[in-house]
């Protein structure tokens, strides 16, 4: 079982990248251990800025520096990087179209039983809302990786949302990648699961129990959430009696909203979404959570099973 957590992947793939790049400068809000940045301040500590516990200006600030030709990755918990900052990355950094990558770290439900004042499930919804903005929740530690690199290529905002835990290898470092491209994780022409982040592992496993229930489920890796790869989308909507997608978010305004409205618009099929519902959810681990909401593979098996069956 893999133990690298993405926001380690992506402190790796900084630290690498810093060796030669002396632009690139990671800002933390206090939150340089639970963002596993610490070894990246040890080894660059001139590229390094902690402001403390002010998200707002952490924002600023990686704006700032970016303004000035630095490439900043602003890191904090997703919960509070998606709300207490929101105006300053719609002005300083949409608006004004600077390079900083915004990384939500601890995104979803990862606190657990601290409940909904730590949990982000409206994060993709407010980022997708700013104009020139890009949203990704990449699967794993080596397409983390690949997603960093890229961004690190271009001078283009962007938010990007990694999970607390551990989660399953879905590739390995030889990996296929392209930004802004849906990764297929296997093919299957009863139903297509797209997801996205954490849940990519939940969607792989469910199409297994499907198969031997006798339902070729195929997998989609939606990490692109803006822009959505539309054209993944319509694909498999016309190969596909059904769609159903998969999120660590609200109902409203994610992954499942953006998937309908390319398919109202396109190629009319079935969609169901599997994703949080609106409330206050129940404490507990991720795999409490999700088992309670049928988020699990068991949960999104079943399903699927009853739509194909509803016809």
């Amino acid at each position: 079982m893999n133990k690298i957590t993405n926001r380690q992947a992506i402190c790796e793939t900084l630290m690498k990248a810093a060796e030669a790049d002396k632009e690139i400068v990671v800002l933390c809000s206090d939150s340089r251990g639970s963002a596993s940045m610490t070894p990246f301040a040890k080894q660059y500590p001139q590229q390094f800025v902690e402001v403390g516990i002010a998200e707002q200006n952490l924002v600023s600030v990686s704006a700032g520096l970016a303004a000035c030709g630095k490439k900043a990755f602003a890191v904090s918990p997703a919960s509070f990087l998606s709300t207490r900052s929101y105006e300053q990355a719609k002005i300083d950094v949409a608006y004004s179209n600077t390079n900083v990558t915004l990384v939500g770290i601890s995104g979803g439900i990862s606190y657990g039983a601290l409940g909904m004042s730590h949990h982000s499930c409206q994060d993709i919804a407010a980022f997708n809302a700013l104009p020139d903005m890009r949203v990704y929740l990449p699967s794993d530690r080596f397409q983390t990786k690949k997603l960093i690199e890229a961004l690190l290529q271009d001078e283009k905002p962007a938010y990007v949302r990694v999970s607390r835990s551990a989660t399953e290898d879905m590739y390995d470092e030889n990996m296929d990648f392209e930004l802004d491209r849906a990764n297929v994780i296997r093919e299957g022409g009863d139903v297509t699961l797209i997801a996205c982040g954490e849940m990519v592992p939940y969607a792989a496993e469910a199409a297994r129990l499907l198969e031997k229930a006798g339902i070729q489920a195929g997998v989609v890796d939606m990490y692109c959430l803006k822009p959505l790869d539309q054209e993944a989308v319509i694909k498999y909507a016309g190969q596909s009696r059904l769609l159903v997608t998969i999120e660590e978010h609200s109902i409203y305004g994610g992954l499942g909203s953006l998937v309908s409205q390319v398919i109202a618009e396109n190629c009319p099929v079935k969609v169901r979404q599997i994703a949080l519902p609106d409330g206050h959810l129940i404490p507990g681990t991720n795999k409490e959570v999700f088992s309670y909401y049928g988020m699990d593979a068991e949960g999104i098996a079943e399903t699927v099973k009853k739509a194909l069956a509803e016809g």
